[in-house]
């Protein structure tokens, strides 16, 4: 069984193709606009829809939490298409950090 993020990735690395293969037009799809603009725009658009789930989460809304939250998975995954990296990379990564405290992991990384 799949993951819905994994549906979803897989259909955002999709269009990802189609836009570079010209088959998807940047004028008609979101997808394709931002692959269009590459990471810097695919980036800036993530941090935009952090700001706006934080900014929920403060008024305790959690019904635009839950929207806004989508929104930052959506660009999430349209920029881990844009750089070639796969969600089961993001897993791993995840899995590694398993059981470990959170503190003591980010005092591992090298400086």
């Amino acid at each position: 069984m799949t993951h819905i993020l994994d549906d979803l990735f897989a259909t955002i690395d999709s269009r990802k193709t189609a836009f570079e293969n010209g088959g998807a037009d940047p004028a008609t799809s979101y997808t394709a606009k931002l692959f269009a603009g590459g990471a810097p725009l695919i980036a800036r658009k993530l941090g935009e829809e952090a700001v706006e789930t934080a900014v929920a989460a403060l008024t305790e809304d959690t019904a635009a939490v839950a929207k806004e939250s989508a929104d930052v998975l959506y660009h999430l995954l349209a920029l881990w298409a844009q750089l070639g990296l796969a969600p089961a990379d993001v897993w791993a990564e995840l899995e590694r950090r398993t059981g470990q405290s959170g503190i003591a992991e980010k005092n591992s990384r090298t400086k």
